[in-house]
């Protein structure tokens, strides 16, 4: 679990170690508002792939409207994360999700808060891609999954290299290739 606490009083250590005074008037809160932004930012990082199948386990049975030979793509799905080499930010980055149901749909808030709570940890982009499709294929037991994610990496633009590049990955299981995505 996140320890609140912790965070504050790394925060301070932090400013400390800039050379800063944490007690002066613009920073006597910022250990407190640092932290709680990085509850909400790092509330991925209070949950199992596993219990994130259990939070969002809600599907609606096919009916007649739908048929399991249906493709449904969700695409531009905005996220953000944390490199875990760096805590850098990964930004300006999209999930796509496709999936052919098998029996069972999801809706597509669902899918988006899937994506949204993943890549809230502490991260790899190819393990965001893999959390989200072992998260999909856990609720949906869809045979035929894809995601895709694009987005660009501060640790490449803001320091070392400083260039400015999106980084894509893209994982399957059963018949989706990244086709699916065009």
């Amino acid at each position: 679990m996140v320890d609140e606490k912790k965070l504050e009083e790394a925060f301070k250590l932090i400013i400390e170690a800039l050379g800063d005074d944490p007690k002066r008037e613009g920073l006597i809160e910022t250990p407190h508002r640092a932290a709680s932004m990085y509850m909400e930012m790092f509330n991925g990082m209070n949950y199992t792939n596993d219990e994130l199948i259990e939070l969002f386990n809600k599907t609606f049975d096919e009916d007649y409207l739908t048929d399991s030979k249906n493709l449904v793509v969700i695409k531009d799905i905005d996220i953000f994360s944390y490199c875990e080499h760096h805590i850098a930010l990964m930004y300006d980055m999209t999930c796509d999700i496709a999936y052919i149901p098998n029996g069972k749909v999801i809706g597509l808030s669902k899918l988006a808060r899937i994506a949204d709570m993943v890549s809230k940890r502490l991260q790899l982009q190819e393990r965001i891609t893999n959390d989200v499709l072992y998260v999909v294929k856990g609720i949906t037991k869809s045979n035929d999954i894809a995601v895709r994610i694009r987005g660009s990496h501060s640790c490449v633009s803001a320091r070392g290299v400083k260039k400015k590049s999106k980084t894509e990955t893209f994982s399957s299981i059963g018949s989706l290739t990244k086709e699916v995505f065009l």
